[in-house]
């Protein structure tokens, strides 16, 4: 068979050792061994109900024990009697209920033996109770007097206790009982006085016995009370009826420790006497002692010798006062101190037995050799009073020793039995056992020993002989081979060996090592918002040979959920998967996957949290009330520990508007809040959490703080004016509740910084003071403190603030300019004083315009633009220019009241550039190996044009390209060219280009296919090449160049054109080198953006533009930059409008003169 272990282990080096046999196992059934009782009753009552009495004894040994038995100390022959029933070995017999049985009560013993010794019992009581009755007898009335004292005695009969005693009338109903009239402890009936109500004839006492199911009744008694002659009745003082008279002023009472100690005192007398419970030797077990029957029984439970001591009963009525003290002993039956341990043992061992006991009175000790009392005279060994020895044991010394302790309260008895063995090892384990266990656990490999002498046991594994002794190997103290921590190579085969001086005996085991069992939850801990859905996934590995007992569960909170794949539930559990469908709050908690094999159990747990809006809190409650704090206490919704904010309205300056005042902790529920003065507040608490409000509390009574002085003085302090000779001072109000009281002012002092004179002093109640006739741009200290009806606030802090500003009176000078390429320069120049600045310098603008065009020499109306440089600087770079084009510029400063005067124009040209693009190319005519193509003139030439560059190149339906081929024409009247010596049947792309001396602009393209052999190519085939199409078309090239000059030369007047646009159709290369340059905001004269402008606010400026930061750049009236430094400014000035379309593949947009 396969064992499965699965136990985790704990890291002990592994030793040899000698295995203790006594200790660790029983001997083994198959080796002879001395009798042992195994099971025996004890105090056995026989019910007259009952069909049959069983009186148990059982004992094991090798050889078999035979039994005898003793009654009262004599042999008892269990065949003595036909109604007596035993079994083969066994000493239980039963006897029957058949006729009289009262003969078998008595006191048995039961002795078990064989060739080894004999084992005895404990005494077993068999109690034959009778059933209890009353005696038949007439009662003869009792007749007394008014306030007598009266005794009804019960006397109830003999039975298996508890007793249960009842006084009740003939109709079954209880006698009143009450200080005066009690039942005692015996049953009695007593009155203290009697009253005519006493009188009845029908006293009856009533005795259960619960064991037996029997209840008896006595015979009704008649109590007769008289008035006395003399009509009165005489008082006098007490005396007890319990304990009598007779028995003097101190009774002594014994109790067993552990139990019940009832103390009884009743007492006679006129007027009823009243019971009182003291002890004179220490104090009771408690303040009150526990009392019964009207304070009549004192009860102490579980008895203790801290009870033992004297108690007094004492009655007492106004005639007087009866005592009676208790000497109260405590006293226990015997207990076991230490008891005799037997066990097994080789020859020449010694043995000591050793018995000691307690007990009050002290009890005797009787050792006993197999049930016989020990023989000083045949015992070798010594014996005393606690203690048996023998030294040098031999084989027949085996026996059972007894030790019995015996006091006045009962008697124990122990057994030691002394085995005395040489034997060769037993190994108990079965051979070639397998085990099996998984990786990282503790596998377990048996094997049980018994031996006398005791043998030493190790293991090996595989064919090795060494023992096993790493540190993961524990051998335990029964021979169980413990491997900690296992691993994979830890499988195979394993001999346990086990050998003393008689023998040798070995077995086998085999082990196998399985993979672990591992799960993982997803997700891991989500939180779900309530009402909606939640999938868990549990993904395990486990090991392939424990597949048929794999095993997968849910629990929640340690729970687990019952499967449930059908869908109809809210919750779905479907093997290795967990549906939460319609989320609730209390489905908030850990939720585990438990996977079990027949070798290991492995978990995997994901918390789920249950977001809601957190319920409103209640109860709010202000409490600890001060002039500038309270505190604010309230009870918390179902909030899910969310934490919360304490808001407040005040109903003079903003009733009905509520205010954060606070926020406190998820797990707190109160406050103190510090408050303004002067504010009728009223308080809520809202809590919050991940997902959202609660709906706020009801607000709280409302608390008024009492008024004070400011705390704080108006914030934000500066100066504004729009005039020169004019200083306007202005601060931020404080809140309404900064105000702190009635009658709110600002003190406002102000003085010129640097000149030592008075502060001037206003009081006013607005935000602002305007002062004039004050001298331009110069410095004030100023000072706004805050004043209401009670004082003013703290010393206010001096703030500097400049009087009003006018415009600049000088201009810059040493303006230059500095070419950097076609369209682009960079200007210099000497700021102007400061002190002619008269405000705070803001920054330049520089202006230009252009004069006229390098092309062709013609003026042109000045369009102003300028840029403007944030700032006090020297220099900007001014992009956006067209090439070769005369330009004039000036500089000037402003502040915050405006310009200042313009520098002297300074004139600068700007270099020829690349040309833009042709306006067009068409293909004219298009033959087997051969193209005829037309293009316009570039828009603009930038420069004097040098000629055109012709490119062309295969393309196909993929778009992969051919090599580019070049054609250069230096012409630059010529605007039609034929290619020959092209591929029939080919698809080409062919490009224009426009050239200067600083090179050739972006080209204009179009896209065409070569005719296939023999394809007839259109009517153009016969009539291109007669002489009046040829003289038709020479004559509309030239109206089309005359056109195209009448345009040039209007355009050069000036237009207007976007920053795309130029861009766009006017690139310069020489731009793209520049770095680092500064740039100013640009704009023209009018400062009107022009449609297209607006295009470049999305950040159209290519990279044919400058690749400077927005640091260098100036800023422009409608901002010139986006936040990625991009230009995003317009320029505008001369721009021209209207377009024409190309009518080849390729088309553009031009602006044209109108």
């Amino acid at each position: 068979m396969e064992m499965l272990l699965s136990t985790k282990g704990i890291t002990t080096c592994l030793f040899l050792f000698a295995l203790s046999l006594a200790a660790a196992i029983e001997i083994p059934l198959s080796v002879s061994q001395l009798p042992t009782i195994t099971e025996q009753s004890h105090t056995q009552v026989a019910y007259p109900f009952d069909e049959d009495f069983t009186v148990k004894c059982e004992a094991r040994g090798n050889p078999q024990p035979t039994f005898n038995w003793t009654k009262d100390g004599k042999p008892f022959d269990l065949s003595s009697d036909p109604r007596i029933v035993t079994t083969n070995n066994s000493g239980t017999f039963v006897i029957q209920n058949r006729g009289i049985i009262n003969n078998f009560q008595g006191k048995y013993r039961c002795f078990a033996s064989n060739l080894l010794g004999t084992a005895m019992s404990e005494e077993i009581e068999l109690i034959v109770p009778s059933v209890p009755k009353f005696p038949k007898e007439k009662i003869e009335p009792l007749d007394v007097e008014h306030g007598d004292s009266v005794i009804l005695h019960c006397n109830p009969p003999k039975g298996i206790p508890p007793l249960h005693i009842y006084w009740m009338n003939i109709d079954l109903q209880h006698i009143p009982q009450d200080e005066r009239v009690s039942m005692s402890l015996q049953g009695d009936l007593y009155f203290s006085n009697v009253e005519e109500s006493d009188s009845r004839s029908d006293y009856c006492c009533f005795a259960a016995f619960p064991r037996l199911r029997t209840i008896v009744q006595k015979m009704p008694m008649t109590l007769k009370v008289s008035r006395c002659e003399s009509g009165s009745r005489s008082e006098r003082k007490p005396k007890l009826l319990i304990p009598p008279e007779s028995a003097g002023s101190s009774s002594s009472v014994t109790v067993i420790k552990g139990g019940v100690l009832l103390l009884e005192c009743i007492a006679e007398g006129l007027p009823t006497p009243h019971l009182s419970w003291v002890k004179v030797t220490g104090n009771m077990p408690k303040e009150e002692p526990e009392t019964e029957n009207f304070g009549k029984v004192l009860k102490i439970d579980q008895v203790t010798a801290a009870d033992e001591g004297t108690y007094q009963c004492m009655a007492s009525n106004p005639m007087g006062r009866a005592r009676h003290e208790f000497h109260v002993h405590v006293e226990e039956p015997p207990q076991w101190l230490k008891k005799p341990e037997g066990g097994v043992f080789s020859v020449g061992n010694n043995l000591v037995l050793l018995c000691e006991a307690i007990g009050n009175p002290e009890p005797s000790i009787q050792w006993k050799i197999n049930g016989m009392p020990i023989d000083g005279t045949t015992f070798r060994g010594r014996v005393s009073t606690r203690e048996i020895s023998l030294t040098n044991l031999q084989l027949q010394d085996s026996a059972v020793f007894q030790c019995e302790a015996t006091n006045k309260h009962g008697t124990i008895l122990a057994s030691a039995n002394v085995n005395v063995l040489n034997i060769a090892p037993l190994i108990l384990t079965s051979d070639g056992e397998n085990y099996a266990t998984v990786v990282g656990y503790s596998a377990f490999l048996h094997c049980d020993i018994f031996a006398s002498p005791e043998a030493d046991v190790r293991w090996t594994k595989d064919d090795s002989i060494e023992p096993l002794s790493t540190f993961r190997y524990k051998l335990n103290s029964n021979g169980t081979l413990e491997i900690k921590d296992t691993k994979k190579e830890d499988s195979g085969s394993y001999a346990c060996w086990a050998a003393n001086s008689v023998g040798k005996r070995a077995i086998t085991a085999n082990l196998d090592i399985r993979d672990a069992t591992t799960l993982v939850v997803t997700p891991k801990n989500p939180r779900v918002l309530k009402s909606h859905s939640i999938l868990l996934k549990c993904q395990a590995e486990y090991d392939s040979h424990l597949k048929r007992t794999f095993k997968l569960s849910w629990r929640k909170d340690g729970d687990e959920l019952p499967v449930n794949s059908t869908g109809g539930g809210r919750i779905v559990v479907d093997r290795d998967t967990l549906f939460i469908g319609t989320v609730l709050l209390e489905d908030q908690g850990v939720y585990s996957c438990v996977a079990s094999t027949a070798l290991d159990t492995a978990t995997a747990e994901a918390q789920l949290i249950v977001l809601d809006v957190p319920e409103p809190p209640e109860d709010l409650e202000l409490s600890e009330n001060q002039n500038r704090s309270v505190r604010l206490s309230w009870k918390a919704g179902d909030s899910h520990n969310s934490p919360s904010i304490i808001e407040f309205e005040e109903n003079h300056w903003e009733p009905g508007r509520w205010q954060e005042l606070s926020r406190v902790p998820g797990n707190d529920t109160t406050a103190v809040l510090a408050l303004a003065p002067y504010v009728n507040y009223q308080f809520r608490v809202v809590s919050v959490n991940a997902v959202g409000r609660s709906q706020p509390s009801k607000p709280s009574l409302r608390y008024a703080t009492p008024p004070a002085a400011p705390d704080k003085n108006p914030e934000n302090i500066r100066v504004e004016a729009s005039e020169p000779n004019e200083m306007v001072m202005k601060w931020e109000p404080l809140k309404p509740v900064e105000r702190n009281g009635p009658g709110l002012e600002y003190k406002v002092s102000w003085r010129q910084r640097g000149v030592e004179t008075d502060w001037n002093e206003e009081l006013v109640k607005k935000h602002s003071l305007s002062v004039r006739n004050v001298p331009t741009f110069v410095p004030y200290e100023i000072k706004v403190q805050a004043v209401n009806n009670l004082g003013s606030g703290p010393e206010p802090n001096i703030t500097i603030g400049y009087s009003g500003e006018d415009f600049p009176d000088a201009a810059p000078s040493g303006v230059s300019v500095e070419v950097v390429n076609s369209t682009l320069v960079e200007v210099f120049w000497l700021g102007i004083p400061r002190d002619r600045v008269r405000g705070h310098l803001r920054g330049y603008k520089v202006s230009w315009w252009k004069t006229k065009s390098m092309l062709d020499g013609k003026r042109h109306h000045p369009e102003k633009h300028f840029l403007t440089f944030v700032g006090d600087r020297n220099y900007g770079m001014i992009p956006g220019l067209e090439p070769f084009s005369e330009f004039r510029l000036t500089v000037l400063a402003f502040n915050s009241r405006g310009d200042g005067p313009e520098s002297s124009p300074v004139v600068f040209e700007t270099p020829e550039g690349v040309p833009e693009q042709p306006r067009f190319l068409r293909i004219l005519n298009f033959d087997k190996d051969s193209v005829t193509l037309s293009w316009g003139l570039p828009k603009r030439a930038n420069g004097h044009l040098t000629g055109y560059i012709l490119q062309y190149q295969i393309i196909n339906a993929t778009q992969e390209v051919g090599a580019v081929s070049d054609v250069s024409v230096a012409n630059v009247s010529v605007q039609s060219w034929r290619l020959a010596g092209l591929s029939p049947s080919t698809k080409y792309k062919f490009y224009i280009k426009a050239c200067t001396a600083k090179g050739c602009g972006k080209a204009a393209t179009d896209e065409g296919q070569t005719l296939a052999e023999g394809t007839y190519a259109g009517i153009y085939d016969g009539i291109s090449t007669q002489g009046w199409f040829i003289g038709l078309m020479c004559a509309i090239a030239l109206l089309t160049l005359l056109l195209l000059t009448v345009c040039f030369v209007r355009r050069n007047k000036g237009g207007k054109y976007s920053v795309k646009e130029k861009e766009d159709l006017h690139p310069d290369p020489e731009a793209q080198s520049i770095k680092d340059e500064i740039f100013g905001e640009y704009s023209d004269s009018d400062e009107k953006p022009l449609k297209g402008s607006l295009q470049s606010l999305n950040g159209d400026i290519k990279a044919t533009g400058s690749a400077d930061s927005l640091v260098d750049y100036g800023e422009g009236e409608h901002g010139m930059f986006n936040e990625d430094g991009s230009f995003i400014g317009a320029y505008s000035g001369s721009k021209e409008k209207g377009s024409v379309e190309s009518t080849g593949s390729s088309t553009a947009t031009f602006p044209l003169h109108a």
